[in-house]
Parts: structure tokens; sequence; C-alpha cells
């Protein structure tokens, strides 16, 4: 019957209560189709139903219907009873929304199950009844337009007394349930060693499962409404203690690391305590139609969440995100210069780098000249692009185009609070300083690699009587580079393995640091015993402190060298172009083939596409960098046009600050 949409007489005559199980449940997945179809019979019109959602207008007409006819509000009313007495009410009350496993994975495989196997009515559980029905994304809008009084009407067909809920029982098994579960997940061995021992002093996770059971004792003893209302409050308070120390729990990620699955149970756990909130209100307000209305709009937007493979990696997601982007902004502090003085030390550093690099680029023309097969010879140049890398930030020196990268997260911490004006004003000093830092490291390391590689080539022939590189590479060095080429296009995507590098940089500390091996260096028996308990303990602070420097630079040259071999095994063109290495290569070719070559419009083309890829890398690398550290810290930027004001205002008022640090 799937695809017929029933019209309302057939579905009052297929009201019978004695049916099967099933077909009570396939009478429900109709009614909730006829209630969203718009089109055939119309609702009769009432006052207030400008602009009220087709189903709630239907469903005001269906109970119009049972209104004038007694002898279908007695078939409905009595299906709907018996189909509720079947059926498992915490299996949506306590269950629903939430994984039958403390696991992402398992939670993913769960989603992709429902996404691509149908459900089945043939069920005593509630939630998986529910699931069945409400399977549009869209329910969750019509039932927040629910008024009180169709409400009232409509608990009037479930229940004899509508004023109260007819599974007030059902509603405390609920509770007791999810308290169970809340303290089972937060006793964990990976939860409870990560929480503050003060948010565990008073054991607020046993006392929430005491807290529903006194509740339970006192509606079974028919207390009054203020008492009640007491030890509801008291359960909130617990509560309150219990997801305070679970929130502790961020707090210790930079000693313990975070991941997929502990961020997966945190989330668990708090909307537990939401839904918990919720089935108190429905339990013990004297006037329960709201907060009922809510606990069912709740129940509505999980389901349409249940299916949402992508609501999942967005929501558990965000706090690994922040942790990554956290630990890269403490690394992209030391790449923002400020005053003068810093301003300096930059350039000073890109000009180490950039000459560090000069080297590099004429290594990999010797790798080339190998004619290795394609991976060998990607990954020779990608294990000198790591090496290179590496010392560089051994020398603490610097390569302009990683910095944007690592300097974004930083610079995201500025958004905090930016409704401010003096937040505002923060921000747009760092975009200033931020700007100047690169422009200090693009500056110094051109500067310095395009003289490295001239007096390279200019010793070889003085030496050799021959250039280090042959004119066919030279002349592959002004085809390749050329800004009549897809420079511009490599350029873009090296800035994607840029921003790529960062996130395994913040990706690889954090496993470091989850597993704690800095603690195992420094204490683990065979280490001590092979190092020195001293040098152990130096080690290990070493690893600590450099550890997303190493893995942001190896992972990054071997990318830059193995992806473009790895691309061509599919058959696809791609290479890479780094600003600085690009550089090199064009002086290169410049010391093969003289200075008859600055004659040459070819020269020239490949000279100006450099800002093009130093503009291609850095803002590429930028915008995806800041871009996920706004996602992770979840920001909302409805602030953006007062962030573009505030911008242009600078820019016109101050425009050197963009590119020159301020005096003093």
């Amino acid at each position: 019957m799937a695809g017929i949409h029933w019209d309302l007489t057939a579905l009052l005559n297929a009201a019978h209560a004695p049916g099967s199980r099933v077909e009570r449940h396939l009478w429900l997945v109709h009614l909730l189709e006829w209630l969203r179809h718009e089109g055939g019979e119309t609702p009769e019109g009432e006052p207030g139903t400008v602009g009220t959602p087709w189903p709630v207008r239907r469903l005001r007409h269906l109970l119009n219907v049972l209104d004038r006819h007694p002898e279908h509000r007695v078939r409905v009313s009595t299906l709907l009873r018996e189909t509720l007495a079947g059926l498992d009410a915490p299996g949506l009350l306590a269950d629903f929304g939430f994984a039958p496993r403390h696991g992402f994975f398992s939670e993913l495989a769960d989603r992709l199950r429902l996404n691509f196997l149908p459900g089945t009515p043939e069920t005593r559980d509630l939630g998986e009844l529910f699931l069945l029905i409400f399977d549009d994304e869209r329910d969750p809008e019509w039932i927040a337009a629910i008024d009180d009084r169709t409400l009232h009407r409509l608990l009037a067909l479930c229940a004899e007394d509508p004023a109260r809920l007819p599974w007030q029982h059902a509603l405390i098994d609920s509770i007791e349930l999810l308290a169970s579960q809340i303290r089972a997940s937060a006793l964990s061995s990976a939860l409870r060693q990560r929480m503050d021992p003060a948010g565990l002093g008073d054991r607020p996770f046993h006392q929430v499962v005491e807290a529903a059971a006194a509740l339970r004792r006192d509606l079974s003893e028919g207390v009054g409404p203020q008492q009640l209302q007491q030890r509801a409050q008291y359960l909130r308070a617990v509560l309150d203690a219990c997801l305070k120390a679970a929130a502790s729990v961020r707090s210790h990620l930079d000693e313990y690391g975070i991941s997929v699955d502990l961020v997966f149970q945190l989330d668990q756990l708090r909307a537990r305590a939401e839904r918990v909130e919720d089935l108190l209100a429905c339990l013990v307000s004297p006037e329960p139609l709201p907060d009922l209305r809510h606990l069912l709009l709740e129940l509505a937007r999980a389901s349409a969440e249940r299916r949402s493979v992508r609501r999942l990696f967005t929501q558990h997601y965000a706090l690994l995100a922040r942790k990554v982007t956290e630990r890269s902004a403490e690394t992209g502090e030391h790449y923002i210069t400020r005053d003068r003085d810093e301003y300096r030390h930059m350039l000073g550093m890109a000009l180490g780098g950039g000459g560090i690099i000069g080297f590099t680029t004429l290594i990999k023309f010797a790798i080339t000249a190998l004619a290795l097969p394609v991976f060998w010879n990607g990954l020779g140049a990608g294990l000198n692009y790591a090496l290179s890398f590496v010392i560089v930030q051994l020398l603490h020196w610097t390569v302009a185009t990683k910095q944007p990268a690592m300097t974004a997260p930083s610079m995201a911490r500025k958004l905090e609070g930016i409704a401010s004006d003096v937040a505002l004003g923060r921000f747009v000093d760092e975009v200033a300083h931020l700007l100047r830092s690169q422009m200090a490291g693009i500056i110094g390391n051109l500067v310095a690699v395009a003289p490295v590689v001239l007096a390279l080539q200019g010793l070889s022939w003085w030496l050799a009587g021959r250039p280090l590189i042959g004119q066919a590479q030279a002349d592959y060095v002004l085809h390749s580079t050329t800004l009549l080429g897809p420079t511009a296009l490599f350029a873009a995507f090296t800035g994607v393995l840029l921003f790529a590098s960062s996130l395994i940089a913040g990706w690889v500390e954090n496993w470091f640091v989850f597993h704690r091996l800095d603690s195992a260096i420094a204490w683990n028996p065979r280490s001590i015993a092979l190092l020195g308990e001293v040098r152990a303990q130096r080690w290990a602070r070493w690893w600590r402190d450099n550890i997303s420097g190493l893995a942001a630079n190896v992972s990054l040259g071997l990318m830059l060298g193995l992806v473009p071999a790895l691309a061509s095994v599919f058959g696809l063109p791609l290479e890479v172009r780094h600003v600085t290495l690009s550089t090199g290569q064009i002086a290169a070719a410049l010391g093969t083939l003289g200075l008859p070559l600055l004659h040459e419009s070819a020269f020239w083309w490949c000279v100006a596409a450099i800002p093009v890829t130093a503009m291609l890398n850095l803002g590429v690398s930028f915008a995806l960098a800041f871009r996920l550290a706004m996602v992770s810290q979840g920001l909302k930027l409805q602030d953006r046009g007062r962030i573009y004001q505030a911008l242009r205002q600078r820019w016109r008022t101050a425009p050197g600050s963009f590119f020159f640090p301020p005096r003093g």
C-alpha cells in the first residue's frame, strides 16, 4: 500500500481495533501520510487557520469529523489506546535518539542501515514505530504549530482524563533508565579519569539514580504536588552537577587528548540529561500540554536527525576540530608578528628558510635527472621536501606558505565575543598582524631562495664549466611554471595540501597526547634504562614540543612529492606549485640559460606567476583553516557585515598597517 494516498473515509473505515498489531501500526503510518498530503478534501475553515501548516489543519478537521460521528470516534479512540498499551513506551522516551552502544562508528553504521534498509511496523518498541511514522524532516515544523486546544482534543482520544498524562508510569520508568545510563556512561574509565576530581566529590552520578528512585517512591505514595515539585527540583540539581562534572573533561583535553568516541559519549550524556529534564516537566507540571508538545517536538527532531550521517559528523567532530585548531593555534602564535622587532625577526627566519629551499630545489632537479619510475621519483621528491622542512624547523627558521594554516586558528580566537567593538577591534588588529607576517615571510623566502640558487649555479659554472641542471630541464621549468598554463589551478591545489598538513599536525599531536607517549618516553623503565632518567625526560619534553611541527613538515613534504605521482597513476595531470620552490626553479633556469633569457617573454610570464602562486598558496590554505576554526568554535558570523566594514575602514584609514609594523 506504499505510495497510495488514503482519503479520510477510507482511514476511518479501516480503524478496526481488534485487528492485528501490524495492522494497527500500519493504520497510524497511513494516518500521518494523510495528514501530510496536500490535496483531496479541504479542511474546514476555522479561526486562526491562516498560515497554519496543512497537517495541523487536517488534524483539526479529523477531530471535528470524529466529534460529529461518535461511532468513528469510539473506534479510533479504542485503536489508539490499545496500540499505546501494547507498546514499550521507554523505547521511545528513554532510548530513542541515543546510540545503543557507546561508539561513534557503531552509530555511523546504524544510521547507514536506517538510510538504506527499510523498517518494519511489526514491533513492540514505540521508538521503532515512532521512527517509521515520523519519517519526514518537516514534521517538527507542524508539530510546533499545534495549539493547546487541538493537542488537548487529541489526548482525549488516547486517555479518559486528558488533563493528566496517561503514561505516568512510563515516564518515571524512562527517567530511571536514563539516570542509570548516565551513571554507566560517566563512570566508564575513559570519562571518569578525565573528569575533575572535585566534581566527583559528592558522587553526583550515583545520586542521580538515587534521586530518580526517590521520585518513583513519592509518586507511588501519592505525595502532594508541592513535595513532588521539590523532589523534581532536587533531581534537576543533581543533573546539573553531573553536567558540570562531565564538562570538566574538556578542561583536561590538553593533558589527555581526545578521541571520536569520547566526544560522542559526552554528547550522548548531555542529551540524556536534557531528555530527563523534558520528561520531568511532563511528569510534574500542573499544565503538561506545553511540555508535552515540547517533548513531542524534540522526539520528532531526533527522528529527523536519526538518519542524518552529515549531522552526526557535524555534531561530533566539532570538539575534535576545536582541539586540532587550538593545538595549531598554540604553534601559530609563533608565526604572527606584532611589532617591528618581531617583524625583523620574521624576515630573518624567512631568509634562513628560503636559503634551505634553494638547496632543496637543486636536489629535486638531481632526483628528476635519475629518471626513476613515477612512484619512486615522487617518493624521492617528497623525502627531499620533508627533510628540508624539518631542517628549517629545527633551525627555528620558517617557510612562508606554512604560516596561514597554522595562524588562522590563532586569529579565530579573536572572533570570540565579536559582538563587542573591543573584540572587533582586536580581530582587525590580528588580521593586520597576520598579513604583515605573511608579507615578511614571503619576502624573506623569495629574497633568499633566488640568490642561493643562482650562486650555486654560478659556482658550478666556475668549477665544472656547466650548470647544475641541463637545458632540457630549464626549458621544462619555463613551460610548466608560466602563468599562461594551469599554474593558478595547481597553486590553489597546493594550498589545499598546506591546509591538510596543518590538520594532520593537530591530529598527530592529539594522538600523541591521548596515548600519553610523552609520559611513556619519560617514565617507561625501558626508556629510562636506554636513555637514563634525565635524558628520557628531556626527550619526552622535546617530542611533546615538536611533534606537531614534525608531523606538519613531514606530511607536507611527502604530499608535495607523492600526490602528483599517485594522481598520474589514474591519469590525472595534477602537479604542485609552491611559491618558494617555483621561484627557486625559475632562478635555476635563469642560471642555466643565462642573461639572454631576460629578453624572453616566456621568462617574464613565469615571473608573473610568482605573486599569483603566492596569493593562492596562502589564500586557499588560510581560508580552509580559518573556516575550520570558525566551525570548531561554533561561531555564528551574523556580524560578518560588521567585520567586513571594520576591515574596509582600517584599509581606508591605515592601509600601511597591513604591510608594515607600527612604530614604537
